[in-house]
């Protein structure tokens, strides 16, 4: 994999221009795909190259149509823009566009072939760890995939809202890192970020995890403890698997969104906390809501914003990257020296099915790593089970 040349798009609409750049570009040793306007260019970026090189006024739009299409496509993808009629204001606008650099003409050949290796060296960067910003210690966002760019414009659009957020998708979608990611885009990234999985907490004992017990309470209770929401106040509250709540828990989590107002299990007084709320479900509430199992006055309460976390069937051009980060963080947890992947291990890993989702993808990869004997990973060192 690492022979291969990176490809660059270069969209030129005078052909003098467009044959000189391709024949330097080529001699640095990178691959080149042309286009002659701005909507071939725009077409061309299907090909998913690895760097837009753009010229600023063609025919058919314009290098900034080519840059804002590049980044609603492909935004770890960088964009340097050409153009023999700049001014501040052009790169001003260019910059704000997501460009990553701005060349004026007549070109200046060491420059560009500086331009472009920086460019090309952010952009494998950007590429491998596309990230949303995740809470301290937690692990990023990877992937490029217009699925997932659309989580990530929810994400920049709601996170910074007080809003509740509801997050739906398959178990090991990672649902818990979106919720992180909201939590790092608010304005409470600075406070708590608080988690409860609801599923894996008795029921008769999440009462007490969510709002906190007096001493004495029930048995066990040897002292007062604060709850989740206590705990959280200021910040945000991530809600794991909310759709396994029981129908008395669910009215009392609809009081605390509607008022911020609880009670401790045991307790004389009213508390208060300030509290986003987030959360997240594998399950199918609209159908539990019809069928009488969750309350739909709480599902619209905790579904102002809805956020699909599509599964890793749905990427799979994600998966690369994905591999690559799991890989380079599996050695360095383990000890391993700088491990590869062939290509044809990456176009299995890419073909599976992958019913467990990242997480599954992530388990395997890791699997891989521990039992390695060199330094190339094959297709034989895929578990069986991941590829059945």
């Amino acid at each position: 994999m690492s022979d291969e040349k990176p490809l660059i798009l270069v969209v030129e609409d005078q052909a003098n221009h467009r044959k000189v750049l391709k024949a330097f570009l080529e001699a640095q040793g990178w691959s080149v795909e042309l286009a002659k306007d701005a909507a071939e260019g725009r077409a061309a970026l299907a090909r998913r190259p690895a760097l837009v090189l753009t010229d600023l006024r063609m025919p058919h739009g314009s290098g900034l149509d080519v840059l804002k299409d590049s980044k609603r496509k492909s935004p770890a993808t960088p964009v340097i823009i050409m153009t023999a009629f700049g001014s501040l204001s052009d790169a001003v606008e260019a910059m704000r566009a997501g460009a990553q650099d701005f060349i004026p003409k007549p070109l200046d050949y060491d420059e560009l072939k500086r331009a472009v290796a920086q460019s090309l060296s952010a952009g494998r960067l950007e590429q491998k760890e596309w990230v949303m910003p995740p809470a301290s210690g937690a692990r990023p966002l990877v992937g490029a995939s217009p699925a997932m760019e659309k989580v990530y414009a929810l994400i920049a659009k709601a996170g910074p809202s007080d809003a509740s957020i509801l997050i739906l998708g398959e178990t090991g979608t990672g649902k818990e890192l979106v919720a992180a990611a909201i939590h790092q885009a608010s304005a409470r990234k600075d406070k708590p970020f608080v988690k409860v999985h609801c599923g894996a907490v008795p029921e008769d004992l999440l009462e007490a995890e969510l709002f906190g017990h007096e001493k004495g309470a029930f048995t066990g209770a040897v002292r007062e403890k604060a709850g989740k929401f206590e705990l959280a106040d200021g910040g945000t509250l991530f809600l794991d698997e909310a759709g396994t709540m029981s129908p008395a828990m669910q009215v009392k989590l609809l009081r605390v969104l509607q008022s911020g107002e609880f009670d401790r299990v045991g307790g004389s007084g009213t508390l208060t906390a300030d509290v986003r709320v987030v959360a997240a479900t594998n399950a199918d509430l609209k159908k539990a809501v019809a069928d009488g199992r969750f309350r739909e006055d709480l599902y619209y309460r905790l579904n102002v914003v809805p956020i699909l976390l599509p599964p890793l069937r749905e990427r799979r051009e994600d998966i690369p990257d994905l591999a690559l980060f799991f890989l380079a963080r599996a050695a360095e947890k383990n000890s391993r020296p700088a491990l590869e992947l062939e290509p044809a291990a990456l176009k299995a890993l890419q073909g599976a099915r992958w019913p467990g989702n990242v997480r599954q993808l992530e388990n395997a990869i890791e699997r891989m790593v521990v039992l390695a004997d060199g330094l190339v990973l094959k297709r034989a060192d895929i578990p069986e089970e991941a590829l059945a």
